[in-house]
Order: structure tokens, then sequence, then C-alpha cells
């Protein structure tokens, strides 16, 4: 597809051709020696759709993004992009391109040729190529930065141009090593704002590895938490969040209590827990360990016997018509039809 951008100066760009490719694992394995990092899982991302890997340090997202690049071999298992298997077949010949955490910009060329690099090494003419990346910077709206070396460049520009040199060689799925981990918080917002304009106007698929929840939140059609190299749990944001299958991915998503119910463990969200109510369908008592003012609501932690991290989240205004202190008993309760019955 050929997508076109209006840029902050008003130019119009004729940005990319390509198409989204679908992606599929089955039953992809890593082992590094005796250690397995990814282990045995299957997953679908489907052609244009926008595909966050979460989970904590060491979960095996990052070595399942590095397997679809390319960038480390596959145990076991197959890879398919598009409509080919792709084990053992070099990086340029998947028609992926990755985005990678430091950026690894070269600081001795400007942006027009960092950008371009890579159609430097294929072969194509100066001109056409720099045009090509003239193309591409406006698109990321770093057009006006075309000259500049890297270390003239804030953290978030340094990354876009990372973005559009990924970009220049058309690929039909873009991969994304924690690419937002290194920015302030404010420059993370907008950068969230950038990659799901992308996505949406260039229609390719993007990967996405991250440790926040909130990114996975923000962006993907398809999130999937993993855990000790496993698929915990693979879905829409809003049904990982309203329907977690596991304790794991209750606490892992977070604003969940995990707490004993009749068949095993249930979650129950922190934003439905009612405080001095004593005509809920359940109801326990505790103590406030923390407070926390978060502008529109207010977040507590409440020691309960039984419940690691009981946790509450109140609408402001509720919280100020009764506050509360650290150390004081309160009564918490909520509804059975906010019960959430979890597999393990």
């Amino acid at each position: 597809m050929t997508a076109t951008a209006i840029t902050a100066t008003g130019i119009t760009a004729t940005a990319i051709t390509a198409t989204g490719l679908p992606v599929e694992l089955v039953k992809l394995r890593k082992a590094y020696g005796a250690t397995v990092a990814v282990d045995g899982i299957d997953l679908r991302i489907a052609a244009g759709s926008y595909c966050c890997l979460l989970g904590p340090s060491g979960c095996g997202k990052t070595s399942t993004l590095r397997m679809i690049a390319g960038h480390e071999d596959i145990s076991d298992g197959d890879l398919l992009i598009g409509d080919s298997v792709m084990n053992g077949e070099p990086p340029a010949k998947r028609g992926t391109a990755m985005m990678f955490q430091s950026y690894a910009l070269f600081p001795h060329l400007d942006c027009t040729d960092n950008v371009a690099f890579s159609l430097k090494m294929k072969g194509v003419p100066k001109e056409e190529r720099r045009r090509r990346a003239g193309e591409m910077l406006e698109l990321v709206d770093m057009g006006k930065y075309a000259a500049r070396l890297p270390a003239q460049l804030s953290g978030g520009q340094q990354q876009r141009v990372a973005l559009a040199r990924a970009l220049i060689t058309r690929p039909g799925v873009l991969l994304l090593d924690e690419p937002l981990s290194a920015l302030d918080p404010f420059l993370r917002v907008r950068m969230r704002e950038e990659l799901k304009r992308l996505h949406r106007e260039l229609g390719i698929t993007f990967v996405h590895v991250t440790h926040s929840q909130t990114e996975a939140m923000a962006l993907a059609d398809l999130a999937v938490v993993m855990n000790q190299g496993r698929i915990e749990q693979a879905g829409p944001p809003r049904e990982l969040f309203n329907r977690p299958r596991t304790a794991f991915v209750a606490r892992f998503i977070g604003g969940h209590n995990v707490i004993a119910g009749a068949g095993g463990q249930d979650a129950v969200r922190a934003d439905r827990i009612r405080l001095g109510d004593g005509s809920a369908d359940v109801s326990v008592e505790g103590t406030v360990r923390m407070l926390e003012y978060h502008g529109s609501s207010v977040h507590l932690s409440l020691d309960v016997p039984g419940a690691d991290d009981f946790a509450v989240i109140l609408d402001e205004a509720r919280f100020f018509d009764s506050p509360l202190s650290i150390g004081d008993r309160v009564l918490a309760g909520w509804s059975r039809r906010d019960t959430h019955p979890l597999v393990a």
C-alpha cells in the first residue's frame, strides 16, 4: 500500500509502499544450553495488527522477537512470515525491519545518511536513496533536522530517526525492542501517539516488546503476556484486563486483587472495591498501609489477612468525602458479580 502523511510543515510525502504480513509461531523454542528461554510457544499475529509481547525480565519476549528478526537461531519449531517458513533465512530475506532499544545511529552521519544507509548497502543510487530518506524523515516529522548529527538531537528525535531508518526498507513487519524505555514520561506518551499514527497510516504489522503494561494497553490490538518462556494469555488488551486467565496475568497487568475463591482463586478489580459498605456481597477488614494521590484517583494498599498487596482505587472526590490515614482500620467490600475465576 502507499501511505501519505501531512507533516507539521505542510508537506505531503509519499511515504512507503508495503503490505503487512502475518507472523505465525509454531511450537517455537529457544534454548541456550540447558536454559530454555522460549518453551514451545504457539502464536498467530494477523497481518497489519499491532502486537505487544510483554512480561517481566527473563520471560522470553526478547528472545522471541530476535528469532522473528533472524538474530537468534531457532532451537525447535517453525516461524512463518507471510506464507513462508523462515527458519534459517537471513534477516534481509524475511520482509522485516528491526528498531533496536539503543537506536544505534552512526554518530558521524547526518540524519539523511543514517536513514539512507541500508539503501546504500543495497547499491541504490545516491539521489534516489536520499530522496527516499527525506520522505521517511518527513513521515516522522524530522525533515527539518535532516542535516543534523545524532549528537545534536534529543533522545526522542534520535528515536524518530531510528524509526525512519527501519521503515525505509519497506518492511511487511516492523519489530520494536523496548523502543520507549529510554524516554522520559512525557516523550513516552508522545511517541506512543506517533507509533499508533504510523501503524494506522502504513498498515504494516508491528511486533513490539515491552515490560510496560501501560504501553501494551495503549498500543496493542493483540497483547501477549509471557512468563518463564511460555505464553500465559494472548488477546485484546481489554480482554486481558477484564478477564485475566491466571493469577500471574491478573497481578502482572495490575489493577486486580487475587483472592481465595470457592473453587480456587478469583480476581476482583481494585476500582470495584468499596470502602465502609457493610451491605456488600463480600467484605474483608484491613488496615491502610499506603496512600498515593494520583490526581483523578487515590490508590490505597491494605493489609488484609490471606491477601498479598490488597489494592483499592477510589475516585478522588469519593476518597476526600471520607478521607483515611495510614493505620486506619477499614471495611472493604465488593459485589460477587465483579469477581472473575482464575484457572491457576
